[in-house]
């Protein structure tokens, strides 16, 4: 079944270079490859180079074993002028037994460059699906608290008196 261009589905089974000695594998890991979903997403929908500039939070609801395999759901929620923001869905799947289980989700805003590595102008989205409408107005409601807290942080550098 072929994606549409502002999705992508990427699965990888989990081999023992990116586990402890317990056999778990590291966060780390799993959050390199939410980052290559998301990335595969953002130059797919802007048609250039993209950098990473953000990883919303990433809560583990269950560890990632050697040999499970790893999937990766990943879609675009937003595009603004020059950043868009990919969720993605990482489930494992344990091969043997069919069980699987949803490991962790993250919001990534990627930043679209022109040939100089600057901004550049991301193509516009349009959600269509109903699906799509509910991401798209979940992630207006992320970036209004991201703009909201990086003013914070930026008021906090200038005065202390700010933070609080």
């Amino acid at each position: 079944m072929e994606e549409p261009p502002c999705s992508t589905i990427i699965s990888h089974v989990m081999m023992p270079h990116d586990a402890n000695p317990a056999g778990n594998i590291h966060g780390g890991a799993v959050m390199k490859q939410i980052d290559n979903a998301a990335g595969v997403v953002a130059i797919r929908h802007a048609r250039t180079n993209v950098v990473t500039a953000s990883i919303d939070r990433l809560d583990f609801h269950h560890p990632v074993f050697i040999g499970n395999l790893l999937i990766l759901k990943a879609g675009l929620n937003w595009v603004g002028n020059s950043s868009m923001e990919i969720g993605v869905r990482a489930e494992t799947e344990d091969l043997m037994s069919g069980e699987v289980r949803h490991v962790v989700s993250a919001y990534l805003t990627f930043v679209a460059l022109d040939a100089q590595g600057r901004p550049a102008k991301a193509a516009q989205y349009t959600p269509i699906t109903a699906e799509q409408k509910r991401r798209h107005q979940e992630a207006l409601r992320r970036r209004k608290m991201r703009l909201a807290e990086r003013n914070k942080e930026k008021n906090c550098q200038v005065s202390s008196e700010k933070c609080g």
